[in-house]
């Protein structure tokens, strides 16, 4: 199946094809039909299934078969859980609505930065990607109105959830329009959800991608065991003499993060910490240097990096493994993506030895183990 066989029209198959989309995913050619005829969608599928574009694609034809009333311009809301997904969602809007002859004005609203901006920002909008909280602060603070909302979506509604935004969600469902077409996804359908399918979801096409795993056989994985004093020294003699340009770092805490990056700076390696403790602002620029290939390290922890999409990245290390087998291969699924190859390298010390082989048990596979003690990490 082609995404031509999908109810798009020309502008939308260009950005399409511009995007080097060959075929649509499982979850994109059930719901682009399925929300192109207004029926309300409960979709259940993993983060990097391509649900995004599933939602993004049939609005944005929408507003090319319609005429947008301008006297109320705000005709879509999205609902996202962090800054980095709206931000991210929002891009995506506006990168295929580019393709589209008339513009569709998409603005992405969420917390941690100046409240003014936004709130001129949102005027004329007829997308708009908000985090809960903020937007609530933009209704009250009358910057916007619900009132013209013609298809609400919830992306990642179990992890609003699960991040406490049900009072907020509640409290912004009960001033949009009862006549709209609802789209919901999530990568469970717990209890939560079920309420909310019940509540909001007006005889909804069930849509459920069974989770595949990881593909991973593109993955060149190494192990070097190290010290724990060495282990510094070695991730940034690791980078040096690969010559990585482009290298994603995982740790376990902010602290951990601000200060591999304060030794790497140190060091001479350009790099950022991306955490919950930095400024929107802050996190903003890095992931866009990073992802432009300016910034050559991006040290992250796992919950901030969730659900953040670096196409064709080389190199994953693990500067310290994750708690469970199944994060470790969500970290290292970060690279070797679209058929490219690439290469993931976990840093293990004495402690971390045992948690290293039940992780291999899990994944079913044996990661060669480099001994560094030899390495000559002088000046690193």
């Amino acid at each position: 199946m082609s995404f031509s066989s999908l109810g798009l029209s020309d502008p939308l198959l260009k950005a399409v094809a511009a995007q080097e989309y060959t075929k649509p995913y499982p979850i994109q050619r059930e719901a682009i039909p399925a929300i192109l005829r207004g029926k309300d969608i409960l979709g259940i599928a993993k983060t990097g299934s391509g649900k995004t574009a599933s939602f993004v694609l049939p609005i944005l034809e929408l507003f090319h078969r319609t005429k947008p009333d301008p006297k109320k311009p705000l005709a879509v809301l999205v609902l996202v859980p962090t800054r980095e997904l709206a931000v991210q969602v929002a891009e995506v809007f506006q990168t295929m609505g580019s393709y589209l002859p008339t513009p569709v004005k998409t603005v992405a609203v969420f917390g941690g930065v100046s409240i003014n901006p936004q709130m001129i920002a949102v005027h004329g909008a007829e997308i708009v990607v908000a985090t809960p909280g903020r937007l609530l602060d933009l209704l009250n603070s009358n910057a916007l109105r619900l009132s013209a909302v013609e298809v609400l979506v919830l992306d990642e509604a179990d992890k609003m959830l699960e991040l406490g935004f049900a009072e907020e969600m509640n409290a912004l469902f009960a001033r949009l329009p009862k006549k709209r077409q609802t789209i919901l996804f999530s990568a469970t359908l717990g209890d939560a959800i079920q309420d909310i399918n019940q509540n909001l979801l007006r005889t909804p096409v069930k849509i459920e991608i069974a989770e595949e795993p990881e593909d991973i056989d593109q993955i060149r994985q190494r192990a070097y065991r190290t010290s724990a004093e060495r282990k510094g020294p070695l991730l940034r003699y690791l980078i040096k003499t690969g010559a990585m340009k482009q290298v994603l770092v995982f740790v376990s805490s902010t602290r951990t993060a601000d200060n591999v990056v304060g030794k790497l700076t140190k060091n001479g390696i350009r790099a950022a910490a991306i955490h919950g403790d930095k400024t929107q602002a802050a996190r903003t620029d890095a992931l866009r240097q990073f992802r432009a290939g300016t910034l050559p390290v991006l040290v992250a922890t796992d919950l901030i990096a969730r659900g953040i999409d670096i196409p064709l990245l080389p190199h994953v290390i693990n500067f310290e493994l994750p708690r469970s087998p199944k994060d470790y291969i969500h970290r290292i699924g970060r690279t070797g993506r679209a058929e490219a190859s690439g290469e993931a390298i976990s840093l293990i010390t004495p402690d971390d030895e045992h948690h290293f082989k039940i992780i291999q048990k899990k994944m079913g596979k044996r990661v060669e183990m480099v001994e560094s003690e030899d390495f000559d990490l002088m000046g690193y």
